[in-house]
């Protein structure tokens, strides 16, 4: 009896989701936010192949992301087989690439099951997409590149669409691709639907690893060599795996539609109608939640009066808004977003100016996050915030001293040779020079505000001896 090959999921997590800022920031992109419920994208991605018989999955991350990553998928209870950080962002053909030059290595015959970590699928439907990979695994296994379609609700214009041929002798319920087109005009779109022989394209794709690496030698042989000296010249410690920057960089940003998928002959589809959508603008987020009686969605401290079809986000200030119909309107505390909700898919042409000027955006460390308050000549404050059971490295800063005042929780404090607690309101001065450390091994989260002071505040002021995330 044959073997059956083993599917090692590739989750993509390098997106910057900046259709959603300014909740969405590169610090922060939108596959690590709640936007549908209580857990992430990411963690939601992972937490949907627990119902399949998949291999642990692998996550592809921008090297700032690594302890998000690690954190997310600690809280999904999913063990990664490998965190791979790109140091540049290439587009998701390098990124699938050396994934599959990864599980080529060390499973010659396994298949790669790639997964964007920034849309949503029903739960309800969870069970419809493992059906399709298991109907998709025979094509695989007779050497076809298999594209997973959705069956369209809707004229859409903001995704990319595939065009079904002929069904496959070899699986049933998959399609040999006949064509792809990206983001059609309404006109179009409308006629596809009436057509009935075209889906949505997921972005989620099944292949043999192997058979993927042939392809694109083929196709994007230049491609194909970066990211082959970027591995033989990448660092692993534990499952993180560090490929070789320099090597890496040389790569051209292309994505697997049209480095390989688009121009194969071994392309198929399965359509599938599982609840899946691409949560890539604003306008989706409408479409999703629950409206009140005049079309609204509001979350957060929103008054409002004769106001319709609109969603109205606050994620600090008080946002009060009288006579706007189908607008979206996001409030934070550095930003504010105002767009007609159908034209939210224009921020992308805002894309190279939306992180300027944001300086009280939140920071996401693996202890927490931190938030600059106020800055000033020789002195800027802090909003900490350290989750239960989290510390900070032992360190130092030689530049300027720390003065830290606890608002919220308990934190244990090292300075120097000496350890102790401080209470809401208790305080400690750290100078310049002294070796310190913040803890927090309380089951709630420790809040505080630190006041720096000195000559230079950079962060890469710091000089670590022992840090629990490998960072010393």
């Amino acid at each position: 009896m044959t073997a059956v090959p083993t599917i090692h999921p590739v989750i993509l997590s390098g997106g910057s989701g900046s259709r959603l800022w300014p909740l969405s920031r590169e610090a922060l992109p939108k596959q690590f936010l709640a936007l549908a419920g209580g857990r992430s994208l990411l963690e939601e991605t992972a937490l949907r192949l627990r119902d399949g018989d998949f291999a642990d999955p692998m996550v592809i991350c921008n090297l700032e992301h690594h302890y998000l990553v690690a954190e997310h998928m600690r809280r999904a209870g999913v063990e990664p087989a490998a965190i791979v950080l790109e140091p540049s962002a290439r587009n998701t053909g390098p990124a699938a690439t050396r994934a599959a030059l990864m599980v080529a290595e060390s499973d010659p015959g396994g298949l790669m099951l790639v997964l964007p970590s920034d849309h949503l699928i029903g739960d309800s439907d969870s069970g419809a997409f493992i059906a399709a990979v298991r109907t998709a695994a025979p094509a695989v296994e007779a050497g076809f590149m298999v594209a997973f379609g959705v069956t369209p609700e809707h004229p859409e214009t903001g995704y990319g669409y595939i065009r079904r041929g002929g069904p496959l002798d070899e699986a049933r319920g998959c399609y040999r691709i006949e064509r792809y087109v990206e983001k059609p005009d309404l006109e179009t779109v409308t006629r596809y639907l009436e057509d009935g022989d075209y889906d949505w394209n997921s972005g989620i794709f099944l292949f043999a690893a192997a058979v993927y690496i042939e392809e694109l030698e083929t196709f994007r042989p230049a491609m194909a060599e970066a990211c082959r000296r970027a591995l033989e010249s990448a660092s692993q410690e534990a499952e993180i795996v560090r490929p070789g920057g320099e090597d890496f960089s040389t790569c051209t940003p292309e994505s697997i539609d049209t480095a390989v998928m688009e121009n194969t002959k071994q392309g198929a589809v399965v359509p599938v109608d599982m609840g899946w959508i691409d949560v890539g603008a604003w306008s989706a987020l409408w479409d999703l939640a629950e409206k009140d009686a005049n079309g609204n969605v509001l979350i957060g401290d929103v008054a409002t009066h004769r106001v319709g079809g609109s969603y109205i986000r606050s994620e600090g200030p008080r946002v009060v808004i009288v006579g706007l119909d189908d607008a979206v309107i996001v409030a934070m505390d550095d930003a504010v977003l105002a767009v007609a909700r159908d034209r939210t898919d224009e921020l992308m042409h805002l894309a190279g100016k939306l992180e300027l000027g944001g300086g009280r955006q939140r920071v996401h460390r693996p202890w927490g996050w931190y938030r600059v308050l106020e800055t000033g000549d020789g002195f800027q404050v802090k909003h900490i915030m350290v989750e239960p059971g989290a510390k900070l490295s032992l360190q130092k800063h030689r530049k300027r001293s720390e003065h830290w005042v606890v608002t919220e929780g308990k934190a244990t404090v090292t300075v120097g040779d000496d350890t102790f607690r401080l209470q809401e309101n208790g305080s400690a001065f750290i100078p310049a020079g002294t070796k310190h450390r913040l803890e927090n091994d309380s089951d709630t989260p420790l809040h505080l505000i630190e006041v720096q002071t000195g000559s230079y505040l950079g962060e890469d002021d710091i000089e670590r001896f022992d840090d629990a995330y490998g960072r010393a």
